[in-house]
């Protein structure tokens, strides 16, 4: 017989889940998976666009409940369909109720899906739209530490550190400009993974202040459910595992990092 898994801890103060993806999820309907977060007190859920197709999912999801909040953007991945018509319809929503930030955009140079020169241009261009709006920006950046500190710095005036790098999994030097600079750092599953010292060195050095919990789900489940698909419920390791690595108590954490995210992506 395998072990089983352990119980997802519940919490009496509300956590909320800055970066998830509710339109990717298969394993249970949204209204499945939106009542098991709610019933495990995760209050308030950002569900990110990541692509052309699905900005008006997101904005269907943030319209159909109540405690579903969104973003607009296009993904690295995906520069290379980022056009004047994408941007004019980023634009049109990105004062819409409930939609919160530009996002995810950024530079992936692990994959390079979109040619480098597509993917600067789409992460400049909403990097300005986020400013023309007084928007917090959600980042994407994979070993393209380099270039993406080159076009924040070109920005620093006007973004004033107004955003996230989520999922981080990149350098301590990067994570110390994006702190220098008035960023947040997001974390998620990959700090309970075995083989993440790494991010677990620049989860230390980063203030509680500074810190968002997100699940990026379905993908990078925390342990002790590793296999399957994540989901925003499972928010709650992430926070244990903060606070474990911050040698802090949980009460903490879990006030901190809610106070972050509700004045960041201004939902109070």
């Amino acid at each position: 017989m395998g072990r089983k898994k352990r119980e997802i801890p519940l919490y009496d103060m509300g956590l909320i889940e800055t970066h998830c993806h509710l339109d990717y999820l298969k394993d249970l309907t949204t209204e499945e998976i939106i009542k098991k977060s709610s019933d495990l007190n995760i209050e308030k859920i950002i569900t990110i666009a990541v692509d052309p197709g699905n900005l008006k999912s997101v904005r269907d999801l943030v319209t159909k409940h109540d405690n579903v909040y969104g973003t607009q953007g296009v993904h690295p991945h995906d520069a290379k369909d980022f056009n004047s018509s994408v941007k004019q319809e980023i634009e049109d929503h990105i004062n819409d109720s409930k939609i919160v930030a530009v996002g995810e955009i950024g530079l992936d140079y692990h994959y390079n899906n979109s040619p480098v020169k597509e993917q600067r241009q789409a992460f400049e261009q909403q990097l300005q739209i986020a400013v023309d709006h007084n928007k917090p920006v959600v980042i994407h950046t994979r070993d393209a530490d380099d270039d993406t500190i080159d076009i924040l710095k070109n920005f620093t005036n006007s973004l004033k550190g107004n955003g996230v790098i989520h999922s981080f999994t990149s350098s301590l030097d990067l994570a110390q400009f994006c702190l220098n600079e008035g960023f947040h750092l997001g974390f998620n599953g990959i700090i309970t993974f075995k083989k993440a010292e790494n991010v677990r060195e620049v989860l230390k050095n980063t203030p509680l202040e500074r810190i968002l919990l997100e699940t990026d789900s379905p993908f990078l489940t925390p342990d002790p459910y590793r296999g399957r698909e994540n989901a925003p419920y499972y928010l709650p390791f992430i926070a244990e595992k903060v606070a474990e690595v911050l040698e802090i108590n949980i009460d903490q954490v879990l006030q901190q990092t809610k106070l972050n995210s509700l004045n960041l992506f201004k939902l109070w």
